[in-house]
């Protein structure tokens, strides 16, 4: 559709000139010429263009927006193995960034490069072979115009774009970064007095992108007026071989006319290459950028071949040894543990002990250099990770919720749950009363991460969605940090009665009233479990140390 519009505009200009000419000399000669099959032509050819170039605009956008979509979509698919291990080094700024804006400067690649470079050529052969068929020295001629201004140029404009295009996509996604770190960070920052130094560097960061935003203008701006100059070249040199031709009676003047504006025209579909040239540089750092993250190995390995999932929920660890990278100290080293079904456990150490990186290991959320964790008598790199935390539930100390309903964060859960068991769940997190209130109960939009909710509401929506798992193991990581006295008891008796029969880890910093919760405790000291005892034991080895 592309070739057909800009084939119909040179071809609408190339007849116009001729039919003018051929009046013009009509009307000097005095002699009759048939003016309606160019008349008719020309409205045919004007039609085509306009029709042509609307079906194309409307085909290629349609094109690019579904592929970006669907670049988009597999991006985030390879995404999803590498979270969280491979994802915790990269900031939430530049990974959003990757996956919108560097996907979104791709659609330049077929939008402003390979589309328009496909027809240029296309109508450069056809253009360049009706000249062949009138003078042999107007179609070399104009072949040097095309090549100057469809070669040259575009190569001119790659060369020295590439360097300013890149360090624009790499001074926006750092200027990105800094400006969430500012935002996110104010507080801190007005504390320590660094707001104004912070400032400056985001100014100097602004700075020096629109210093590359100017040299890449400029260069487009450069390429546009080098190919218009082409064009102009290319009507000179028609006229300037064409005339003696003329003389010579070897060529009609109307015919000329034509010649020079096909010349003219065929630069409407060359003209745009300097300048998408010119953008190539951060395009493709853009795309370098995406296939960096694409083709990152995830450090947790699926299983090939998945094996019958076993029904026993037994977890045992044995001489477990992790950290998160190998010039780091071991966070595990060593741990020996064993949780039965239907056993109440509770992990308690300090801040830094391995806690949290123990929940983590069970959800094959980060790899484990030595030792050996089974679940249920399979060791825990045969379990697809899907199937294990169908199994394994988990009250993570920061839990999410999207900026969506309440109702469709708890259905995450278990999509198929019935209102009535949204609202049971919701009244064993202790949450029921307060969402009855709510103008729109279930439907209440809790705003990116829960921003509508007070830290406590949004942890026990966490443990609702926990609870409607309805998972043989449960594992609750600080589950009443930020809750009232009152309403911490009334959870622990709420969860006391509904994990009846689950196997519960329980995390914290000191057991405390959650005693009520477990009948063992294990205590965690830099990486390793230094003894484990019943929970009467613990709290009476407590009240001694106290």
């Amino acid at each position: 559709m592309a070739l057909i519009a800009t084939l119909a505009g040179i071809a609408l200009l190339a007849v116009s000139g001729r039919f003018i000419a051929s009046m013009a000399l009509a009307g000097v000669s005095g002699i009759a010429i048939n003016y309606f099959t160019p008349a008719a032509l020309i409205r045919g050819f004007a039609i085509v263009r306009t029709g042509g170039r609307y079906v194309e605009r409307l085909v290629t956008h349609e094109a690019t927006l579904r592929a970006l979509s669907g670049l988009r979509v597999w991006l985030f698919q390879r995404l999803i193995p590498l979270a969280p291990a491979r994802l915790g080094a990269l900031h939430s700024a530049d990974l959003f960034a990757r996956l919108r804006a560097d996907v979104d400067r791709l659609e330049h690649v077929y939008l402003a490069l390979l589309t328009p470079l496909l027809v240029a050529i296309s109508a450069s052969v056809i253009v360049l072979a009706v000249m062949l068929a009138y003078s042999v020295g107007i179609a070399l001629i104009t072949l040097l115009c095309v090549l100057i201004g469809g070669w040259w140029l575009p190569w001119w404009g790659l060369r020295w774009g590439t360097t300013p295009g890149e360090r624009e996509v790499e001074t926006h996604a750092t200027l990105r970064i800094a400006i969430v770190d500012r935002l996110r960070g104010e507080s801190e920052l007005l504390a320590l007095g660094a707001i104004q130094n912070m400032d400056e560097r985001i100014g100097k960061m602004d700075t020096e992108l629109w210093q590359q935003r100017r040299k890449l203008d400029r260069l487009q701006a450069l390429g546009g007026v080098g190919a218009a100059f082409a064009a102009q070249l290319a009507v000179l040199g028609v006229l300037w071989i064409g005339v003696p031709e003329v003389h010579r009676n070897g060529l009609a003047p109307a015919d000329l006319a034509m010649l020079a504006m096909l010349a003219l025209a065929l630069f409407e579909s060359i003209t745009p290459l300097p300048e998408a040239w010119a953008q190539m540089g951060a395009t493709f750092k853009a795309a370098g950028r995406i296939f960096d993250l694409a083709d990152t190995e995830p450090v947790i390995h699926e299983p090939k071949f998945p094996p019958s999932m076993p029904t026993d929920t037994e977890l045992r660890l044995e001489g477990v040894q992790m950290r998160y990278r190998e010039d780091h100290p071991w966070v595990l080293d060593g741990v020996d543990l064993c949780l039965a079904p239907g056993e109440r456990l509770a992990l308690v150490g300090a801040s830094g002990a391995g806690k949290s990186s123990l929940a983590k290991l069970l959800l094959r959320f980060h790899p484990y250099q030595h030792g050996t964790i089974y679940f249920g008598g399979l060791s825990l790199d045969r379990w697809p990770g899907d199937a294990l935390r169908r199994r394994i539930a988990v009250i993570d100390q920061r839990p999410y919720l999207f900026d969506a309903s309440l109702r469709e964060n708890l259905l995450l859960a278990c999509p198929d749950t019935d209102d009535a068991t949204l609202w049971r769940a919701l009244h064993d997190a202790q949450l029921d009363t307060m969402v009855r209130q709510l103008p729109e109960g279930l439907e209440t939009w809790v705003g990116e991460n829960g921003m509508q909710l007070s830290g406590g509401q949004l942890r026990r929506v966490a443990i609702a969605r926990a609870l409607l798992m309805d998972a043989p193991v449960l594992i609750l990581d600080e589950p009443t940090e930020g809750l009232d006295a009152a309403t911490a008891r009334s959870l622990y008796q709420a969860l006391l009665r509904v994990t009846q029969g689950r196997s519960l880890l329980l995390i914290s910093h000191r057991l405390g009233s959650m005693a009520t919760l477990v009948d063992q405790v294990a205590c965690l000291q830099q990486g390793r479990i230094v003894k484990q005892l019943t929970v009467q034991d613990y709290l009476a080895s407590r009240r001694r140390e106290n």
